[in-house]
């Protein structure tokens, strides 16, 4: 409820706890006035009497319903005896004078919160008798004329009093829509307030699960690798050792102890490399571009491949995982070169494109048919997989061509993110 509603409460309150008293005594200061000198004393003493029971009615009917003046009031059967006394006395007194008319205009503005519902056309009834004789000149009526005016002021009073009904029922009926649409306003917004936890809750769980997922691919990936380069590099390293165990010359030997040096060299170097792609250190203390500016530079000078990196577009300082997703895209991209495509030249291109960025690694090696090559074997194998599995953890995805003699194009077109979000 509303502050206005609660004072129009108050002033309605008190509009029934003080209006009795204020018509009442405006009906006996204008008897006052226009009192006859003449008139018969007791007529007077009647007068008096009757208004002081009037007073003593409405202050016993304060005493018995304390607080529930006003629109909270419910009909009852006290309410009702208290409103036909306040008639009787009204009807008595305009009897004496017309001027507490007023004093019987009480009966309209309380009967339906006096009297219950099926009476309630009686009392407004009964009321508008008294009005209407008072107007038309007091009773008792003394020619036809009166009584044809009574008549009509009856009928006035009567329509008026149905209008008023009508519109006091619309309106209390509008309250309670109000409120009741109120009550399922309350009751959606906890309903929705509940769902928007929920939803919270479940995004929550969600990026969890994906945090997971990224763990457990990058784990599979960390074990491919291991088995392909670190654990083929370690059983070459055995062979070579157990040769030189049974050599018979010490030249042999030296060979095989060179070869097992450099298998040696070379798995510490994949080692190396994979725990690199497991942190991306490289994005450190750079962004993107000049990570993979120095990424580029260095493998070009480690394998004396010609490597060149471009940057296109306006840069943007991307999200921590999509840098990170690139990055380790192009990696894997350039460690499949070095490994299996014996390419003279690879150009590595950055493209921002407005609410996109593609990642492009082209080479002029052997190259190979994408459709003919098994699931994690070879160019094809667990590299290709990982790298398509990482774009598409970040709603992005790979795209290879090539044909063997004519090189490799790999594009990995993912959202732009920028780093504020």
């Amino acid at each position: 409820m509303t502050v206005t509603d609660r004072q129009l409460d108050r002033r309605w309150e008190q509009f029934h706890t003080w209006g009795p008293y204020g018509l009442l005594g405006i009906s006996v200061v204008l008897a006052v006035a226009s009192a006859d000198p003449h008139a018969a004393p007791a007529k007077w003493y009647a007068a008096w009497a009757l208004s002081g029971a009037g007073v003593l009615l409405q202050l016993w009917w304060q005493g018995t319903r304390p607080g529930r003046a006003g629109r909270g009031r419910t009909p009852s059967r006290a309410g009702t005896a208290y409103y036909a006394l306040r008639w009787a006395l009204a009807f008595a007194l305009t009897w004496i004078t017309p001027f507490f008319a007023f004093y019987a205009a009480c009966g309209y503005m309380d009967a339906d919160e006096l009297i219950p519902r099926r009476r309630q056309r009686l009392g407004l009834f009964a009321s508008a008798v008294t009005v209407a004789g008072a107007q038309a000149g007091g009773m008792p009526f003394g020619s036809g004329a009166q009584w044809i005016v009574f008549a009509g002021l009856l009928a006035a009073n009567s329509g008026l009093q149905m209008v008023v009904a009508h519109l006091t029922t619309q309106e209390a009926q509008r309250v309670r829509e109000r409120t009741e649409t109120i009550a399922e306003l309350e009751l959606t917004n906890a309903a929705l307030q509940r769902a928007l936890d929920e939803n919270t809750a479940l995004h929550a769980q969600l990026l969890v699960q994906a945090r997971e997922a990224g763990v457990a691919e990058e784990r599979r990936r960390l074990a491919a690798e291991i088995h392909d380069t670190i654990a083929q590099g370690l059983t070459g390293i055995i062979a070579q050792l157990q040769v030189v165990a049974n050599a018979p010359d010490p030249a042999g030997a030296r060979v095989h102890l060179e070869r097992a040096s450099a298998l040696a060299r070379h798995s510490l170097g994949e080692a190396r490399r994979s725990v690199h792609n497991l942190a991306p250190v490289a994005l450190a203390d750079d962004g993107l571009p000049e990570a993979l500016k120095k990424t580029v530079a260095e493998w070009g000078e480690r394998t004396g491949v010609r490597a060149e990196f471009t940057v296109t577009g306006t840069g943007e300082q991307l999200h921590d995982e999509v840098a990170a997703t690139l990055l380790r895209i192009a990696q894997e991209a350039l460690s499949n070169a070095a490994r299996h495509a014996a390419a003279t030249r690879v150009g590595v291109t950055l493209s921002f494109m407005g609410d996109e960025v593609t990642l492009d690694v082209r080479d002029d090696g052997r190259g190979f048919d994408p459709i003919a090559v098994p699931a994690r074997n070879g160019t094809g194998g667990f590299g290709l997989d990982g790298m398509r599995a990482r774009a598409e953890r970040i709603a992005g995805h790979l795209a290879v061509e090539s044909e063997p003699g004519h090189g490799t194009a790999l594009s990995a077109r993912v959202p732009l993110v920028r780093h504020d979000r």
